[in-house]
């Protein structure tokens, strides 16, 4: 079992940053690949970064790509989402998941842990 805790987010203004942070607890946080997910009101849950164990492959949402930057610590158990020039659009509760077996994918089904999720909201 994994346990994922999220923090970082909050209001911003747009053009603003915000760092998110998901703190693992549990299995060896080294082997999962960890990704990040969005949730806006009204909306479908959809991929934005993922990042594999070794930190050496990340991929990003086409909508985030150039603006967000995942990256992980694993002497922490931490995986982090730099978020800069926030727009009002990414308003959405923001959730960490781990893939076992470093699976890097978007696919949220292939994820097998998540976290509570962290509500960012961005003013215009």
């Amino acid at each position: 079992q994994v346990q994922l805790v999220e923090s970082g987010g909050g209001l911003a203004q747009a053009g603003g940053s915000l760092r998110l942070s998901c703190v693992a607890s549990g299995r060896t946080f080294s082997s999962y690949a960890m990704g990040w997910f969005r949730q806006a009101p009204g909306k479908e849950r959809e991929f934005v970064a993922v990042i594999s164990w070794s930190g050496g492959t990340a991929y990003y949402a086409d909508s985030v790509k150039g603006r967000f930057t995942i990256s992980r610590d694993n002497t922490k158990n931490t995986v982090y989402l730099q978020m800069n020039t926030l727009k009002p659009e990414d308003t959405a509760v923001y959730y960490c998941a781990a893939a076992d077996g470093d699976i890097v994918t978007t696919l949220s089904r292939r994820y097998d842990y998540w976290g509570q999720g962290t509500q960012v909201t961005v003013s215009s």
